[in-house]
Parts: C-alpha cells; structure tokens; sequence
C-alpha cells in the first residue's frame, strides 16, 4: 500500500512516517506540507492513500482532497486531523474523503482504517459521526425554492454568504474554497441568475429567505 501523508507540522509528518513503517505492507512514498504539494506528490507517485490534515497555510486539505479526488480517483483520502468543527467535517464529507479520523485515533485504529479505507470501507469518528449526520439532516430538510432549482448545492452555499455580505475572501475561508473557486461559483451564480451584481444577488437571496437558513 503506498501513502503520502500531507500535515504542515514537520513533527506530526515525521511521526506518522515512522508509525507507518512498522507495517510491512504499508510503504510511505511522499511527504507534503500543504495540499498543493499533496497534490504534486500525488501525480508523481500514483498513491492508494493519502492521509490528510485539514488546516493548512496555502491549499488547505479539504480543497486538495477535491481537486485529487476529481483528477485522480483511484486514490483514497482518509483524513486525520485536530479539528472536528461541522463544518469542516462536512466539507471534508463532500469533498470526497473516505473517512474522518481525529489525530488522537490510537495507533491500532488509525492502521486498522489505512487498510480498511484501501478496501472501501469508510472510517469516521464516533465524536464526528454525530454532527456529520445532523449536518446531512438539516440540508436535507432545507425546502427548495426557485433559486436553488437552478444553482448547485454549493452555489447556494455562496449566495448564502453573499447575502450575509461577506466578501469572496471571507466565503472561500469559511468554505474551505480557494479565492479563485469562489469567484467562478459567483460568476455561474449571476449567470443563472441573470443578474449583474452582489447587491442583486443579495436581495434575491433575502427575499427567498437563503440569508436565514
């Protein structure tokens, strides 16, 4: 099994390499300190896992767990981290992880779902699974209205916080986006809208109630 471990603390990288080659059938084949390396190493090495912290300067892990997932989906992520906020759980969910482990897992379990996650089993935390299913519940109870008919569920994630009016940068750290992603949701989002700007955008999302939900 071959996997590259991604965490921008030099101690939690060093320390998880030397776990993992206790394993005579695990092989660590990269060390990345941010996503965007993750995902270089990624594309280098052809990995079956990548174990990814969260939090990280630069491309943080939920936003290269997306893009590895989309390019290269016959490697797994399993995410190991210290943050068990919702939303980061739930980003992390969509994103396309395989499971959701906090970095105080104890070694037998965080070996036993490095190899389980290869086989197609999903790991979450019971401390996490919680707020994973109520964040699943209360979108599932979100009534459709005729805006969210056209956009995407993470575009009306976007017009939500444009209509709080936060500013692209305070949307791409509050989902866990790049500047870039969150400027092309805005583009889509006043294209199917069929309007011209954020004041626009702002009241249509008021009137359908999307600033409170």
């Amino acid at each position: 099994m071959k996997v590259i471990i991604c965490d921008d603390q030099a101690i939690v990288r060093d320390g998880l390499e030397l776990l993992l080659k206790l394993e005579p059938d695990i092989e660590v084949v990269g060390l990345a300190q941010d996503g965007a390396e993750a995902i270089e190493l990624v594309a280098r090495n052809s990995p079956d896992l990548v174990l990814m912290d969260l939090k990280m300067p630069g491309m943080n892990g939920v936003e290269a767990t997306r893009r590895i997932r989309a390019q290269y989906p016959q490697t797994r992520v399993l995410v190991l981290t210290t943050f068990d906020d919702d939303e980061w759980v739930f980003d992390a969910i969509q994103a396309g992880a395989c499971g959701y482990l906090l970095k105080d897992t104890p070694r037998s379990k965080l070996i036993e779902a490095v190899r389980g996650t290869l086989t197609g089993k999903s790991y979450v935390d019971p401390s996490v699974a919680g707020k994973l299913l109520g964040q699943v519940a209360s979108k599932q109870e979100q009534p459709a209205t005729l805006i969210t008919a056209k956009l995407s569920g993470r575009e009306v994630d976007v017009l939500r916080l444009i209509a709080r009016g936060l500013s692209n940068s305070e949307i791409a750290e509050k989902l866990h986006l790049s500047k870039g992603t969150i400027r092309n949701h805005v583009s889509a989002i006043f294209l199917k809208l069929d309007i011209s700007d954020r004041t626009q955008a702002a009241i249509l999302a008021i009137r359908h109630g999307l600033d409170q939900s």
